[in-house]
């Protein structure tokens, strides 16, 4: 069998080319530190490496969307702190204001309680740096607390929540709206008792406890009117109960009973005096109302109205009390809620960042390259090409020509 010159030429021609390839190909993925140059170096793996890069990719997503909720959740926290001890110093202005005092010093007093109900407004205000407010729901653009014309403090903004998408399955509210911290009460509240600045006795109520909660009537609403005379009393739900009530004979200080509630009023009653007790829900959730409402009543003059005065500005202050206790304990339930968001975003983190481990050990696996071995095989290759190219040079050499 003979071969041809010019066949000795295409094989050797043909072996360097493939040599050559091979090793340009190593040199590649040495410059890449990758073994998948293109996904038809390894179909499977390259799928796979790009589902894997796509699951780190959403994870990321996820973790800034969770650091966006921890910075808004942070500074919601962090205003809810500064309202507690705001509505803390207001329950403590409230019960110095019960002590022995001055129509000027209460009027100092509500003066300090004025500058409680400004700070309050503004913490109500908040926004996170951006223009964004944090407790308007979707009308973040403006403030959600505002004073209208006559003084009092309205909400401008509405109900909505802002969800973030912190995980493959979990939404979080990233802030709460105002609406529900600073004017909603919880639905364990304490009753709230009051009674109307048109009393003209001297009776003061004591606050309202709760004897029996299987009482059928328990829940409802009730009044309690003095009789002409002022020695009788009836108990009555504000609805009107069938058969309506009969009178009691009224004893200073004496608990009254009804629907499962008790209540105590010292002094002495005028006729026709009446006493409201409402579910908290019914007696004004506005935590803004009821200090604006004290500070009135605080204002006011009633030194020289002698027992009725102090009876009025005492049980102005009962009401007031027990109205900032249930704002101030719905406002611990949000800052609990913020806080046990806060603890889930921890937790969903740590989740977060080791799913991302696991990924990225995946796909090292997939397409990293074993820098060790493709080195050797870059100079075995290279050595093989050399070999090949001198092989070559020898043939060229094989001639009758060059031995005559």
């Amino acid at each position: 069998m003979r071969i041809s010159t010019q066949s000795f030429y295409e094989q050797s021609k043909t072996a360097m080319g493939s040599l050559q390839s091979n090793l340009l190909r190593v040199q590649q993925q040495l410059g890449a530190g990758t073994k998948i140059l293109a996904p038809s170096d390894d179909p499977l793996g390259a799928t796979r490496a790009l589902a894997v890069s796509q699951s780190i990719a959403l994870t990321a997503q996820y973790a800034s969307s969770r650091s966006h909720a921890t910075q808004t959740l942070t500074m919601e926290e962090n205003a809810l702190q500064s309202a507690t001890t705001v509505l803390q110093n207001v329950k403590g202005l409230l019960i110095q204001a019960g002590g022995t005092m001055t129509d000027a010093d209460r009027a100092t007093i509500a003066t300090t309680l004025q500058s409680n109900l400004d700070q309050l407004q503004g913490l109500a205000n908040t926004d996170d740096g951006n223009g964004q407010f944090l407790f308007a729901g979707f009308k973040s653009g403006s403030a959600p607390f505002v004073r209208d014309a006559n003084g009092s403090i309205k909400y401008a903004g509405d109900q909505g929540q802002r969800l973030m998408q912190v995980d493959v399955s979990r939404q979080m509210a990233g802030t709460d709206d105002g609406r529900s911290i600073f004017q909603t009460v919880q639905g364990g509240a304490g009753y709230v008792t009051e009674s109307p600045v048109v009393n003209t006795g001297s009776g003061v109520f004591s606050s309202t406890s709760v004897i029996d909660v299987s009482d059928p009537n328990y829940g409802k609403d009730w009044v309690i009117t003095f009789s002409p005379d002022g020695t009788k009393y009836t108990a009555d739900t504000v609805q009107g109960l069938t058969p309506a009530p009969t009178a009691t004979a009224y004893t200073a200080g004496n608990p009254i009973k009804f629907g499962g509630l008790q209540v105590s009023i010292s002094g002495a009653p005028a006729a026709g005096d009446t006493f409201t007790v409402f579910t908290a829900k019914n007696a004004g959730t506005d935590v803004f109302a009821a200090i604006n409402d004290v500070i009135k009543a605080l204002k006011t003059p009633v030194d020289s109205e002698g027992p009725k005065g102090q009876a009025l500005i005492l049980n102005a202050l009962s009401t007031a009390n027990r109205k900032i206790t249930n704002a101030h304990d719905n406002v611990l339930t949000v800052r609990a809620s913020v806080g046990s968001r806060l603890q889930e975003l921890d937790a969903l983190s740590v989740t977060g960042d080791s799913r991302t481990l696991s990924d990225k050990s995946y796909l090292s696996d997939l397409q990293d390259l074993d820098y060790g071995s493709a080195i050797a095989e870059f100079y075995q290759r290279q050595t093989a090409l050399q070999a090949s190219q001198q092989t070559f040079v020898k043939i060229q050499q094989i001639a009758l020509f060059n031995y005559l």
